[in-house]
């Protein structure tokens, strides 16, 4: 079974695990670590079943209620764990693979220490248009102004992928902040963030000078 199909599969009772800090696209892996007893029992038995959790944001107003249900934003990032290592207390460190965007349809009554809900998957359309060499130029431009380690993890990425899944990666390396994040997880129309990626690879193109030669000239 593919991972898609693991995840749809689960969109009757998805585990949910809402990290202000944090987005995740799909195709893209995210680290964890899990300390909270209540998201302990969610790794526990995402790892004795299917392996699938969501991770999601909360609306804004949360703050004050952290350690109650919060309400949801209801689009969100649904993974499988790739790999995972108990430590000691009971807590975990997980690689969390994104695999889809979902949308929340409702959230299920409390039966866990941790929430759940029901969801609809929203597979990316098929696209093919200018955006996606515009943007892999950008990101080619940009390769040359940051650390040659950063550049080589990203580049070949950028040049295998297209549509959707290339303005995701795109936004995963080089977008940190959280509420811009979960803006590009929400936008559905694919062109659309494609162009939205390419504006945020350009401002950053515009705040970083080439990077000097560091071996001898000839």
């Amino acid at each position: 079974m593919s991972a898609q199909e693991t995840v749809e599969r689960a969109m009757g009772a998805l585990k949910v695990f809402p990290l202000p800090s944090a987005v995740l696209f799909p195709h893209t892996v995210i680290p964890l670590h899990i300390f909270e007893p209540r998201y302990r029992a969610l790794v526990k038995d995402a790892l004795a079943t299917d392996r699938v959790l969501a991770l999601g944001q909360l609306e804004p107003g949360w703050e004050g209620n952290y350690g109650g249900r919060p309400p949801l934003q209801p689009l969100m990032c649904a993974g499988v764990i790739v790999w995972d290592e108990q430590v000691e207390d009971g807590r975990y460190n997980i690689l969390l693979q994104g695999v889809s965007r979902v949308r929340l349809v409702e959230e299920l009554a409390p039966g866990t220490l941790y929430r759940q809900v029901r969801a609809q998957v929203l597979p990316d359309a098929p696209y093919s248009g200018p955006e996606e060499e515009q943007l892999r130029q950008a990101v080619f431009e940009l390769a040359g102004r940051v650390p040659p380690s950063f550049a080589e993890s990203l580049l070949p990425v950028a040049a295998r992928t297209g549509g959707g899944m290339l303005a995701d990666v795109v936004a995963s390396a080089l977008v940190p902040e959280p509420g811009r994040r979960q803006e590009l997880l929400e936008e559905l129309d694919v062109r659309r963030r494609l162009e939205a990626v390419l504006g945020d690879v350009s401002d950053l193109l515009g705040q970083l000078q080439p990077m000097r030669p560091s071996g001898p000239l000839n």
